[in-house]
């Protein structure tokens, strides 16, 4: 059986930059994953049928539900976490 392990980190807390970075990570998430669903043959439809392929989440992501945003700000805050845990530094570059 499958035991997930994910590595803890509770103890990090993210600057203000980072937080910010967060949504616009999350929004990629989903773009990512939306490109990914349209090249297997996935289109958008009232509800999510395997089957045919369909499903309600093909939507940008500002339409998409408050949940659905949720689960993909979780993927990006905690990879910038684990980012941070792991020794790693990010900056922006100056424009």
């Amino acid at each position: 059986m499958y035991n997930p392990k994910p590595v803890d980190t509770s103890d990090i807390s993210l600057p203000e930059e980072l937080l910010a970075l967060t949504e616009k990570i999350a929004e990629n998430v989903h773009d990512v994953w939306a490109v990914g669903r349209i090249a297997e043959g996935w289109t958008y439809g009232e509800k999510k049928d395997a089957e045919k392929k369909t499903t309600p989440l093909l939507i940008p992501y500002d339409k998409l539900p408050e949940s659905e945003k949720d689960y993909d700000r979780n993927t990006a805050f905690e990879t910038l976490k684990l980012i941070v845990k792991l020794g790693y530094t990010i900056s922006k570059k100056d424009d």
